[in-house]
């Protein structure tokens, strides 16, 4: 019951070995004249300077990401405990009212 099953494929899947080329005389060989193509020259980059005042107007645009990354983040966080607790006093209310009906009133 436990034993492993090979399976069998009906396809052969062995290494096909590809044809020999056919030798071409050595009459038939034309010489050529290569020209080595001339290696590609990197182009020059620019260091980018820091001015007093751009270094200012990154970190002010820095802390702005950051501030709005973490309101976006806290206004989540209380969309999320805000619908908890409404959950809560609906499961709360709906408990009472089932109690209220159980009891005949």
């Amino acid at each position: 019951m436990l034993r492993p099953h090979v399976p069998v494929n009906p396809l052969p899947t062995g290494l096909v070995t590809p044809l020999q080329p056919t030798p071409v005389p050595a009459a038939d060989v034309e010489p050529t004249a290569s020209v080595p193509t001339p290696a590609p020259v990197a182009p020059v980059r620019t260091s980018i300077q820091l001015t007093p005042g751009s270094a200012l107007a990154l970190a002010a645009g820095g802390g702005a990401v950051v501030l709005v990354v973490g309101a976006v983040l806290v206004s989540m966080l209380l969309a999320v405990a805000v619908t908890g607790v409404s959950v809560a006093l609906i499961a709360v209310v709906l408990r009472l009212l089932v109690r209220d009906l159980q009891k005949g009133r």
